[in-house]
């Protein structure tokens, strides 16, 4: 089976710090590989596979700010529909741009929808969405205006995160520094229960972080340690007494919730979004309304067990699973 992956082009493939939907492309891309399929990826020039890589733009849009996002994505995504005859299967990751080509071509396309960054963008998806096979990431990210073929959980490689059983003493925040993910709650609830904050993820909403999040950094109760890489998340992950996930929208997924689980670190996350899917609430993490609640749960901690929330992601969160999920619906679009 020849398949086209079209991964987006802000960060590399995989990505050296952020970039989740990059992260999940480069997992399905060596995965089908080992498979035997035969995977052409189309990313940055700079990325890494050991599928093949074909590429108009050089470097990530994100990393270069002589490059315009705009001309880029146009350029990138008509270079692989200029070859769509060549594969079997198109498989999107590039959010709703792509669908705009799919009916001039007659090659297959399976669009995994990464989450709904506006309602603004439904239209397209509604368009093209009997042209198209869409994939949720979770039951709780789907538009009751769409039809869908699958829910396809992401996977992560379990070789890259390393089971702690005992549990560190510091909380920790891993995500992008925004108002949607609850940066200043996290923060509060390291103040109120008196422990210590480490805080890792990009700034993505400047303003918010100078007003709200640099005022209470202080290097001993409130950390930032800016962007981490793939040795720093384990560590930082593995290591802590619990994550924060205080976020004020519905979370499409959350990888950096089964990261810390798979470390054995429990996750305390406020019940939006795909959260229930994701953390089974007293046993891998608690699900809370509020900061109020996230503070008393935060003594509960030591009633999880670590090796428990390893396992629920081996079971339920796994490159490999996420893998058989992909081949089994290019086989049944295939038949």
């Amino acid at each position: 089976m020849r398949v086209a992956l079209l991964s987006p082009i802000a960060w590399r493939t995989p990505p050296r710090h952020y970039g989740p939907w990059e992260r999940v492309v480069s997992l399905l891309a060596e995965g089908l590989v080992r498979r035997g399929l035969n995977v052409t990826l189309f990313a940055t020039g700079d990325s890494k596979t050991s599928g093949r890589l074909d590429y108009v733009c050089p470097v990530p849009y994100e990393e270069n700010p002589n490059i315009d996002p705009k001309v880029w994505e146009a350029l990138h995504i008509a270079h692989l529909f200029e070859q769509a005859g060549k594969f079997d299967i198109i498989h999107n990751n590039y959010d709703f741009l792509p669908l705009s080509y799919s009916r001039l071509v007659s090659t297959p396309m399976i669009t995994t929808i990464h989450g709904f960054s506006s309602s603004k963008i439904l239209p397209v998806y509604r368009e093209y969405n009997q042209n198209n096979y869409y994939v949720s990431i979770s039951n709780a990210d789907r538009s009751s205006d769409l039809n869908y073929c699958a829910t396809i959980y992401h996977g992560i490689d379990l070789n890259e995160f390393t089971l702690k059983r005992e549990p560190g003493d510091y909380l920790l925040y891993f995500g992008r520094i925004h108002p949607d993910k609850g940066t200043t709650d996290a923060i509060e609830i390291a103040s109120r229960t008196g422990r210590k904050l480490i805080i890792a993820g990009i700034i993505q909403d400047k303003d918010y972080y100078n007003k709200n999040i640099y005022p209470h950094i202080d290097n001993q109760n409130i950390i930032y340690w800016g962007s981490v890489g793939p040795e720093q998340r384990n560590e930082l992950l593995g290591n802590a007494y619990a994550l924060l996930h205080p976020i004020h929208f519905n979370e499409p997924f959350g990888l950096s919730v089964i990261e810390s689980m798979a470390c054995g670190t429990p996750v305390i996350a406020f019940n939006k979004g795909s959260m229930p899917e994701v953390i089974k609430d007293g046993e891998t993490g608690f699900l809370v309304n509020n900061a109020d609640m996230a503070c008393q749960k935060l003594n509960d901690i030591p009633l999880i067990s670590r090796a428990h929330c390893h396992e629920w992601v081996a079971e339920r969160f796994s490159q490999d699973r996420m893998v058989d999920d992909y081949i089994t619906l290019y086989e049944q679009i295939l038949q």
